[in-house]
């Protein structure tokens, strides 16, 4: 595939036009930039990676992203897709701009001495391991680079992003995941009047059964079994508690929850708080 270079932004990374279609495409890839024109052509190289620069459309597009970052940021994301790539195989790729993006903005904000604060990211760090473990590949990347250290909420901002590259679920739908986890995990805490151990089975049971209960209200499928009836005989307390958390989650996600989703989410919490309970004594 033959491409004319329109700008070479740096040794790494080119604008460039695709000869017969005329797209217009960003190249990445070690030295592709070294000592190339404006107008030369050029050849992609196996090991390069094409982004489009069509199609990305929100928020100012990929090329306004492009003219208004440095090209390092975009490097330093295009590693971190890499490290993503490894794990996950196959990932929506387009996400270089959005990330590359907010990164640009965490760098200013560490070096303004600006910390921003993620509430989220304990949650982040258990409902999406495997994002987080991509995101932290940006640590020596960013140490290398601008001589910053990145604080784990940033690398939790950065797993979101990861995962909606794979699962192609947006950002904030992820970020509404976690949300309507930790709104449960508070109430389950405040019921039985203690902080719940985050590295538990039991909490990581309960994380992952409201994780897939947040899906299946997005998705509209159904649970077959109903266990309402025997849950809120043995279990009232933890029934209660499970219907507020429904009608929580169901208010935040504009949606309306399956009744059968409260038993089930009943037992869940029956475990923990059980869990709990066992361990005072």
């Amino acid at each position: 595939m033959m491409y004319r270079i329109e700008k070479v932004l740096n040794h790494n990374t080119v604008m460039a036009i695709h000869q017969d279609d005329h797209k217009e495409v960003l190249i990445m890839g070690k030295g592709v930039g070294f000592g190339r024109k404006v107008a030369e052509r050029i050849e992609v190289r196996p090991e390069d990676r094409l982004y489009s620069l069509q199609k990305y459309k929100e928020r100012g597009g990929a090329k306004e992203i492009v003219k208004s970052i440095a090209p390092e940021f975009l490097e330093v994301t295009n590693a971190v897709l890499d490290e993503a790539e490894k794990i996950f195989g196959k990932i929506d790729r387009m996400v270089l701009f959005p990330l590359a993006d907010h990164i640009a903005f965490a760098v200013k904000r560490i070096q303004n001495h600006e910390q921003i604060s993620n509430p989220l990211t304990e949650d982040i760090r258990v409902l999406f391991h495997m994002e987080f473990k991509a995101a932290e590949s940006i640590r020596p990347l960013l140490q290398k680079q601008f001589g910053i250290d990145i604080e784990d909420d940033e690398v939790g901002y950065v797993a979101l992003h990861i995962h909606s590259a794979i699962e192609d679920e947006k950002v904030s739908q992820a970020m509404q995941m976690a949300r309507s986890v930790r709104e449960c995990i508070s109430m389950v805490e405040e019921a039985i009047g203690k902080p719940i151990d985050i590295a538990s089975l039991s909490y990581n049971r309960l994380m992952n059964h409201i994780r897939y209960m947040v899906a299946r209200a997005l998705s509209g499928e159904k649970l077959k079994v109903n266990m309402n009836d025997y849950m809120e005989v043995k279990f009232p307390k933890s029934f209660g508690m499970a219907q507020a958390v429904c009608d929580q989650v169901g208010e935040s996600l504009g949606v309306k929850l399956e009744e059968v989703e409260t038993g089930y989410l009943a037992m869940h919490i029956e475990r923990v708080a059980n869990d709990e309970r066992e361990i005072e004594e």
